[in-house]
């Protein structure tokens, strides 16, 4: 016997229940994940914040999860933080982001960690992220990686004792320490 294996799409996660856990289509694949714990949201506002700057100097806008990335009709990811830069804005929509933010941050949870680190660099690769920063609190570390003509490059991974420089904000170094205040 066959084992029909359903395929989800972006209409389909639109039905989906508000009930505190996030829900994202990859590759026609539904992934349910618990709300996040303490920690991991401190992070996530510490990177927010950080993209704060950048957006109040008119760079970009910065958005933080729950909010739906629409790569394709199989493919919506619900990444913790995005930033899209100014000359690419259009893809900001009033119900959510029709393409490809320039970051994605994904902080690591026990639930998320084999995804984050798994199907999301390919896809986030796929679709032409510029960058997929992927923080662990585990190890107070940021993994980077940076698209370029031949694909994702991993930096790092860096510690909290390093500052990074995105060359999509040159003027505005990160000092890893400041995520895991």
């Amino acid at each position: 016997m066959d084992i029909i294996r359903p395929i989800f799409s972006a209409e389909d996660l639109a039905q989906m229940p508000d009930d505190g856990k996030r829900y994202e289509v990859l590759e026609g694949d539904l992934a349910v994940s618990p709300s996040p714990k303490p920690q991991h949201q401190r992070i996530v506002l510490h990177c927010a914040n950080f993209f704060q700057t950048l957006e109040l100097q008119g760079l970009g806008q910065v958005f933080t999860a729950p909010l739906d990335v629409v790569f394709d009709h199989h493919n919506v990811v619900e990444p913790d933080v995005l930033f899209v830069c100014q000359d690419h804005l259009d893809i900001v929509t009033d119900a959510n982001i029709q393409g490809s933010p320039d970051v994605v941050v994904e902080v690591l949870s026990p639930s998320t960690r084999d995804r984050d680190l798994g199907v999301k660099v390919h896809l986030y690769a796929r679709f032409g992220v510029r960058e997929y920063w992927i923080v662990d609190p585990d190890n107070q570390t940021l993994m980077v990686y940076r698209w370029t003509a031949d694909g994702y490059h991993p930096w790092g991974p860096y510690t909290r004792h390093e500052t990074i420089t995105s060359p999509l904000f040159p003027d505005h170094p990160l000092a890893v320490a400041a995520l895991f205040r």
